[in-house]
């Protein structure tokens, strides 16, 4: 193994060009919020760029999970609003606070390998993500909390990249707080603490971006253990369920997981996926003005409750339907 991973030169050519060309910078007490801050704003500029593209990019608006909503130029407005408003009043003075009274951080001889980096982070992940989901939980079971400190951030049922800042001071210093010492009390390298907090934020700005690509870790990372956008987007629109800021294990264990929505794009490219390897189960409801209309249904071995007066279309060659009588609860099972 350890041929085919070079445990610590990967990082030390880094580590030795900053220790060596940027001491002092990496030292400051002021560089971890200067790269905070910095990142937080290039990404929401990224994706604020995505939505004003929408309307002329199909492909882009394709990709969002509200393709039929596009985001308003007054909810920007009034979401950059908060958030600068925030920084100045609260991010800033305590950014001249850490760099009066605290001293200029030390520094490790050695880059961390990277089985220390893969663990450092993964622990962080980890940890933050137990925090802020007893945190979320409390905030939500308790009507004072909600009301008093988390409910300016649910003003919005379909989130786009500004309303990941958009909340109470509170709730700011909370996961400002957690983010800087997360990595101190895991004793993770400084290297390891400042990828850390870059990734944190790429991935709080990502899950509320309103975007669903191919790339994004929830489509990538198996069994459904990475949230993502679209469960954070059904947790802005059923505020009882899906807490958890990265992972899905928690929701799962105390029921607070629910069911979430696809981008048209992704759901095109799930569909397509479900004709090349399953049977595909497809249901005919009639509207209310007499149309009928064929909806695909695409499940991960479950099963399926189809309504009354709906008929299942198999695989059958010649397109032949089966009825399924009158039944309100008619199941079948599908396969993805």
């Amino acid at each position: 193994m350890s041929k085919m991973i070079p445990e610590q030169s990967l990082f030390q050519f880094i580590w030795k060009y900053l220790r060596e060309n940027h001491q002092e910078i990496l030292r400051s007490p002021l560089l971890p919020v200067v790269i905070s801050v910095s990142t937080y704003f290039i990404l929401c500029l990224f994706y604020g760029t995505l939505d004003s593209l929408c309307s002329m990019v199909s492909w882009i608006n394709k990709y969002r999970i509200h393709s039929d909503r596009p985001v308003k130029l007054q909810s920007v407005l009034k979401a950059v609003g908060l958030t600068l408003r925030n920084h100045v009043v609260f991010v800033f003075p305590a950014s001249v606070a850490q760099w009066y009274w605290r001293p200029p951080l030390p520094l490790e001889e050695a880059a961390p390998t990277v089985t220390e980096f893969t663990i450092g982070m993964l622990g962080c992940l980890l940890l933050f993500d137990f925090q802020y989901f007893l945190w979320h939980l409390a905030h939500h079971r308790s009507q004072w909390l909600y009301v008093t400190f988390h409910a300016i951030h649910h003003e919005y049922p379909q989130p786009f990249c500004w309303v990941t800042q958009y909340m109470s001071a509170w709730e700011l210093v909370s996961v400002g707080f957690w983010t800087t010492v997360d990595p101190v009390l895991l004793r993770c390298h400084t290297l390891t603490g400042y990828a850390f907090m870059v990734f944190n934020i790429w991935v709080s700005v990502d899950d509320h971006s309103g975007y669903d690509f191919p790339w994004s870790l929830h489509n990538l990372v198996p069994f459904g253990l990475w949230g993502g956008s679209v469960k954070h987007d059904t947790h802005h629109q059923r505020p009882k369920t899906n807490f958890q800021p990265f992972f899905s294990h928690w929701d799962w264990l105390c029921g607070t997981s629910s069911q979430h929505s696809h981008s048209p794009a992704m759901v095109a490219k799930l569909h397509r996926r479900l004709v090349r390897r399953w049977t595909v189960v497809t249901i005919r409801r009639r509207q209310r003005d007499g149309r009928l209309v064929t909806i695909p249904l695409a499940t991960r071995r479950r099963l399926v409750t189809i309504p009354g007066n709906a008929t299942a279309l198999g695989d059958d060659p010649a397109g032949n339907a089966t009825a399924l009588g009158d039944d309100p609860l008619a199941t079948r099972r599908a396969l993805w």
